[in-house]
């Protein structure tokens, strides 16, 4: 279904002349849904392009298309002024409508919409950032930074679970749980519905906080045993970094 309401046509007395302070209380009735701001503009003879912005912008975290919106844009124009959306208010609207989807799109590469975690994209940026860091400091990555593995292995059996939620909330307060031992920029991103990946600097505390974390989680999980914490160093190069991570996931 469309985001538009019915439109209205401008009333007006019997001689032909507008009544403009009725009309412009009634005008909301007769434009697109999220565009009454525009509208209200409009009427006032005020520049509408920062409301086509905010419009553009609305529509996107709407999930409306950018044809429906500029439909929206034409019916308003055409319902108060009678004729064409002028390009800047076009514009305006579509920049922000794109803007606000491309903005979108990057949280769901960054992030696991079921758990909030980091997604496994997002991890492979950042591991790729270390990697460049450390070309640039002439420190080998595995020298300053390595990977620390949560696996939960009776998670990937969704059989053994009653509620099929419940293994995501597992894997949640998991993460919770590693927050609490890693509490500085590391990246914590889900691997697989049964394994974290956790992306740390190497240093005097790191061996401390791996076995404080594996004593927090390796405790019995139902009938089939125990939580599994350990630590893995990242290979010489990106291209290896990326082979590993892939075999991480798919292990």
């Amino acid at each position: 279904m469309g985001i538009f309401a019915t439109l209205a046509r401008r009333g007006a007395h019997a001689d032909g002349a507008r009544d403009d302070e009725a009309w412009a209380e009634s005008v909301g009735h007769g434009v697109p849904v999220r565009f009454e701001a525009v509208a209200e503009r409009l009427v006032a003879g005020r520049d509408a392009t920062d409301a086509c912005a905010e419009v553009g912008r609305e529509l996107a975290r709407d999930g409306a298309a950018l044809g429906e919106a500029l439909d929206g844009l034409h019916a308003t124009w055409a319902h108060v002024l009678g004729g064409e959306p002028h390009f800047g208010a076009a514009r305006a609207l579509s920049e922000a409508w794109g803007e606000e989807s491309l903005g979108y799109l990057h949280q769901l590469s960054c992030e696991d919409p079921l758990t909030g975690l980091a997604s496994l994209a997002h991890l492979q940026a950042r591991v790729s950032e270390v990697y460049r860091g450390a070309e640039q400091g002439g420190m080998s990555p595995g020298q300053s930074h390595a990977l620390v593995l949560v696996d939960l292995p009776w998670l990937a059996r969704p059989s053994a679970w009653d509620d099929p939620f419940e293994a995501t909330l597992r894997l949640v307060r998991l993460a919770e749980t590693a927050r609490r031992v890693f509490q500085g920029e590391e990246s914590i991103a889900k691997a697989s519905p049964s394994r974290l990946v956790i992306l740390a600097e190497r240093g005097s505390l790191l061996a401390r906080r791996v076995g404080l974390l594996r004593d927090l989680v390796e405790e019995p999980g139902r009938d089939q045993g125990r939580a599994r914490v350990w630590i893995e160093g990242l290979p010489p190069t990106t291209d290896g970094a990326a082979i590993q991570l892939d075999e991480i996931a798919r292990s």
